[in-house]
């Protein structure tokens, strides 16, 4: 068995999260539980508890799931740098991306968003998008080609 099976986001505001990740962005949540184990020895974290939230489509299983994370006293990395920097760059998601930033602008997330359209394969252009999640996360939206 190989593939990416999901990304995790370790959240401090977990209503927002799902606002920007279900509302806006169509996932659904999938599980909501929270887990006691040695996640001081396993993550460095603070905490034995950890709170999971499994965000993704029932209906296709096998395109990835976004966990929202949750461990108390996790300390604040920082926002999303405005130039690439080594490490975790974003998470890229085929959208309808003017309805998708649409949805989004509507829940208030609208800050910092960055477009361009790039050609494409036979002749055709593809509009793409980036905007920062609540936790810092860059997300990048693509459409179909046309």
């Amino acid at each position: 068995m190989s593939g990416i099976h999901h990304a995790a986001i370790v959240t401090a505001d977990v209503d927002s999260s799902k606002r920007f990740w279900c509302d806006g962005l169509g996932f659904t949540e999938l599980f909501d539980y929270t887990f006691t184990g040695d996640w001081p020895t396993l993550f460095g974290a603070a905490t034995d508890r950890l709170r999971s939230i499994f965000l993704g489509d029932p209906a296709n299983p096998d395109t990835g799931i976004v966990e929202l994370v949750v461990l108390e006293g996790t300390t604040d990395a920082g926002q999303s740098p405005e130039r690439p920097a080594f490490g975790f760059f974003l998470l890229s998601l085929q959208r309808d991306v003017e309805p998708t930033l649409a949805t989004l602008a509507g829940l208030g997330f609208d800050d910092g968003i960055r477009r361009i359209e790039m050609p494409a394969p036979g002749g055709k252009r593809v509009a793409m998008a980036v905007i920062t999640a609540p936790d810092g996360v860059r997300v990048e939206l693509i459409g179909q080609p046309v």
